[in-house]
């Protein structure tokens, strides 16, 4: 960039409208804080004077609070002097707001201080980050900190002082500080503490909070010994201890089988916890399956073990762990995890059961370390800790993208797991089914016209159909279905959608493409879709298809695929079967 005439395009415009104001504002403020206009270019400094005039105009314009909380906006850089001056100028609000914002090199603080106006320096004491040069100035200035005026001994010592008085000219502490030369009270017992009210005294709302804590620890020291030690404020209410059940934790075990280490929350509860029983001279006839692993060093997979001591960790568990081995190759003990056994439906798990637990165990670990990078990803592309070239901002962008999507393909296969073990269910609920397949093939369609290609459904030929599942569950059922299929539609491939009801189910056939027909197992296909802009799924048709078997059958239906066709069957809603019976009875009656 040879000239830099971004200030006189904003010049240029016109804030017609009071959000076209506070742009403009912004704009300045960007403008002009994050440039030094060079003082022997005429036409520089004649745009900057034009510059402060219109921001002193739309300062009319746009409320004071407004415009600090425009300055206090981390998204700018603020490294003008001038424009801090000119700030400074303005209301208590801006220019605390501007002198705690900016960041300055020491030479612009010394020349910058002496120009500010008195009221203005004493924001400056609220900062802590200046250089010792202008902190010395600020010194040899007078400008000192700020200090919260002392309660008033006289006002604590009178009992009829407790309470707020209408009639009182000035507060005691305030008559005390008109005397510097006057000794202060010192009593052998602190006096009663009086909360001011700040309308009474003059005071802030920041010291009447800093009297309230002050009260909060003398009150908190002079309590007897409580059992809850975590802080509570002094609001009156009754501390209700309340034991919370662990639902699962890591330890390590010696060689003896003695829990040496667990994690820090339970770790007082469990450590020295013995997971096999001492070894006698003629062995153990019942030896467990635990005890057995462990003898011969051997992986502990879902072994029950049972817990007594504490509510939180009572009860029976599930153990899985690992040995491990020194870099001899000697036995050094076991390293795994608890996990506590639930109702009696779980005491025989199967092992499908058994494996959709580890997966959504897996996945709760995965999701942690992916959840970060995305986080990070999206500080660098907004620059929210400063700014970033560009090449690196669209780097951040595909990395928080990528880290989406992988999320949203662990929330499928949460969903999976969770559904064909039956920790989840479809809700109950009310909607038509031929209305969202119509809205659905439209949508699909629109991408696959170009192509020739598509799913053809006669909403007004099915007519209304209602189902009994919820809205929300029951759309994402239909789109993860039809999307799977569409997508993988060929070039002129056309399918044919209907919906019937019989024996108190809805059925949706749809057609397959001829990429799934020639699968010899269509719900372990991996075929993905032909066009992007449709997607059902970050595994393929094969899972996509699956997790819509799962939701079906959930909801008390069943997704099947015969031949060519695919089927589709929902339970209908109880109001839709009694209007179909009375329509049936009166047709009969006719």
């Amino acid at each position: 960039m040879f000239f830099d005439d971004r200030l006189a395009t904003v010049l240029r415009q016109r804030a017609a409208s009071e959000a076209g104001a506070r742009t403009q504002f912004r704009q300045l403020l960007d403008i002009l804080g994050n440039r030094k206009f060079a003082r022997q270019d005429n036409r520089s400094q004649s745009l900057v004077a034009a510059a402060w005039l219109r921001m002193d105009k739309l300062a009319e314009e746009i409320p004071a609070e407004h415009r600090a909380g425009m300055i206090r906006e981390a998204g700018w850089r603020f490294r003008s002097a001038d424009l801090a001056a000119h700030l400074a100028e303005h209301e208590p609000d801006v220019a605390s707001a501007a002198l705690n914002r900016a960041q300055l090199s020491s030479d612009d603080w010394t020349a910058l201080i002496p120009r500010l106006p008195v009221r203005a320096r004493g924001f400056l004491r609220l900062r802590r980050d200046l250089p010792v040069d202008a902190e010395q100035l600020l010194d040899r200035l007078g400008v000192y900190d700020r200090g919260l005026p002392r309660p008033a001994q006289q006002a604590a010592d009178d009992p009829t002082d407790r309470e707020p008085q209408t009639d009182q000219v000035a507060p005691p502490a305030m008559e005390e500080a008109t005397d510097p030369r006057q000794e202060p009270v010192v009593e052998n017992e602190p006096p009663p503490f009086r909360l001011a009210d700040p309308a009474e005294s003059g005071r802030s709302e920041i010291s009447a909070l800093v009297e309230r804590i002050a009260q909060f620890r003398r009150t908190r020291d002079s309590a007897p010994t409580d059992t809850d030690r975590s802080p509570r404020l002094p609001l009156g209410e009754v501390a209700q201890t309340r034991e919370r059940i662990i639902r699962g934790f890591g330890f390590s075990a010696d060689v003896a089988g003695r829990i040496d280490w667990a994690e820090s929350e339970i770790a007082s509860m469990i450590i020295g916890t013995r997971l096999i029983r001492p070894q006698t001279l003629g062995g153990n006839e019942d030896e467990t399956a635990l005890e057995r692993a462990f003898a011969r060093r051997q992986p502990i997979t879902t072994a029950k073990f049972s817990l007594q001591g504490a509510e939180a960790i009572a009860g029976e568990w599930i153990v899985d762990a690992q040995p491990s081995f020194t870099e001899e190759g000697n036995f050094s003990g076991y390293l795994g995890r608890f996990r506590r056994l639930g109702g009696a439906g779980d005491k025989h798990l199967s092992p499908a059961a058994q494996e959709a637990d580890r997966i959504r165990q897996l996945l709760h670990e995965l999701r942690t370390p992916v959840t970060a990078v995305q986080g990070y990803a999206e500080v660098i592309q907004q620059q929210l800790f400063g700014p970033a070239p560009h090449e690196y901002r669209a780097l951040a962008a595909a990395i928080a993208a990528d880290a989406a999507r992988i999320l949203a393909g662990f929330e499928e296969l949460d969903r999976l797991a969770k559904l064909e073990t039956g920790a989840i269910e479809i809700e109950e609920g009310v909607i038509d089914l031929s209305a969202i397949v119509a809205r659905i093939t439209n949508q699909i369609g629109q991408v696959l016209r170009a192509r020739m290609a598509g799913i053809d459904f006669d909403a007004d030929a099915a007519g209304a159909v209602l189902v009994g599942l919820d809205p929300d569950d029951c759309e994402g059922l239909i789109w993860r279905l039809l999307a799977t299929i569409g997508g993988l539609c060929a070039s002129g491939e056309m399918l044919f959608a209907t919906i019937e009801t019989d024996d108190g189910l809805a059925q949706l056939s749809c057609g397959l493409p001829a990429n799934l027909i020639a699968e010899e197992d269509v719900f372990a296909a991996e075929a993905k879709p032909v066009d992007t802009a449709i997607n059902a799924g970050l595994f393929g048709a094969g899972f996509a298809l699956r997790l819509a078997r799962a939701e079906a059958r959930s909801a008390g239906g069943n997704l099947t695929v015969d031949d060519e066709l695919v089927t589709l069957t929902l339970p209908l809603s109880s109001s839709f079967e009694d209007q179909s019976d009375e329509a049936e009875n009166q047709r009969s009656a006719r």
